[in-house]
């Protein structure tokens, strides 16, 4: 059974579904597939067979996608396997092969369900959002808000990015758009307090989710990494068992720079997950096996396009999918 069988099956129940999540990951990375692709495929037209010269290109082929070199090391040697099992020969063989271990790398052992994130069924959940400043914070924030609304939640924002200049009027208009309550104080505010008054205002409401924004001003590393620990502590402190979930914003078209801020971090809070922005518009979308596979922290939703409904909940499957659409396609 070849990748797209096994894509194909996995959303069996749902066809408009299967349909759907399949035209977003191809339109939203197709600067990242007319790289990748059209590479796999110029390197499986030169070799007529799979040999070590074979490797060694598709080895520079993932690098340059940002795949990492740690996590093509692996990968390289899983296909070597892989290849050597199945007695594969021809050259255009190793292409369901390559997707298969894509997804394999990516989940590993870990149940597939880790991008859902950890919503309580009884309580309040709070979602606590980290990143630096630019790389998508607030508009993902303003996203997630609505996507939930549309399930049925009652959400609310706390505007805990209290200095830089613009960032409360910015979480205030994507609120309103979500149709959203908004709480903030004004600019230059202690975000711990606007955060406790976000958990106490959320509670009042009998609200669902809470999702916090936080500065992201990572030139001044010590201090804001103790800002984000004394937050963590009111949440904690509020709401036993909380923040559920820590979110970690990154600009997917920064590439290797978003992996050593994910690492920084993720020395200074407890990230859950990566809300990975705009993977349309990069063509290095490897990043999101570099980030599984070195740091052991599952993205949970990509960036894919503009507009609401583009923040998309990230799944392997469709995202090889995405990376090998047309190829696949012609099988």
């Amino acid at each position: 059974m070849g990748f797209m069988d096994k894509w194909k099956m996995k959303f069996q129940k749902n066809e408009e579904e299967t349909k759907e999540v399949s035209t977003k990951y191809k339109d939203g990375m197709k600067k990242t597939r007319q790289s990748f692709s059209g590479r796999i495929n110029d390197l499986i037209a030169r070799y007529r067979k799979v040999d070590e010269d074979f490797f060694e290109e598709l080895e520079e082929v993932l690098i340059t996608a940002d795949v990492g070199v740690s996590t093509v090391m692996d990968l390289i040697d899983e296909l070597k396997m892989e290849v050597k099992r199945q007695n594969i020969k021809d050259s255009k063989a190793v292409k369901d092969v390559i997707s298969e271990k894509l997804v394999e790398i990516y989940y590993g052992e870990d149940d597939e369900h880790t991008e859902h994130l950890n919503l309580q069924e009884e309580q309040l959940s709070i979602i606590l959002v980290v990143g630096v400043n630019g790389a998508g914070k607030t508009t993902s924030i303003g996203k997630l808000a609505y996507q939930l609304k549309q399930q049925g939640k009652k959400v609310v924002l706390a505007a805990g990015d209290t200095f830089r200049a613009g960032a409360i009027e910015q979480l205030d208009i994507w609120g309103e758009r979500a149709g959203v309550d908004v709480i903030k104080q004004n600019e230059g505010s202690d975000p711990a307090a606007v955060i406790f008054d976000g958990i106490k205002s959320a509670k009042s409401r009998n609200a669902d989710v809470l999702i916090c924004d936080t500065a992201g001003r990572l030139q001044n590393k010590v201090n804001l990494m103790n800002e984000l620990a004394k937050v963590k502590r009111v949440i904690e402190r509020e709401v036993p068992g909380a923040p559920h979930e820590v979110l970690l914003v990154l600009d997917a078209t920064t590439g290797q720079n978003a992996l050593s801020q994910a690492k920084t971090f993720s020395e200074a809070t407890d990230v859950s997950g990566i809300v990975l922005t705009k993977l349309d518009g990069t063509a290095k979308g490897g990043i999101v096996l570099a980030i599984r596979h070195e740091l052991q922290l599952p993205v949970k939703y990509v960036g894919l396009g503009e507009k609401m409904e583009d923040l998309q909940e990230f799944d392997a499957h469709a995202f090889v999918y995405g990376l090998f659409a047309d190829m696949l396609e012609e099988d």
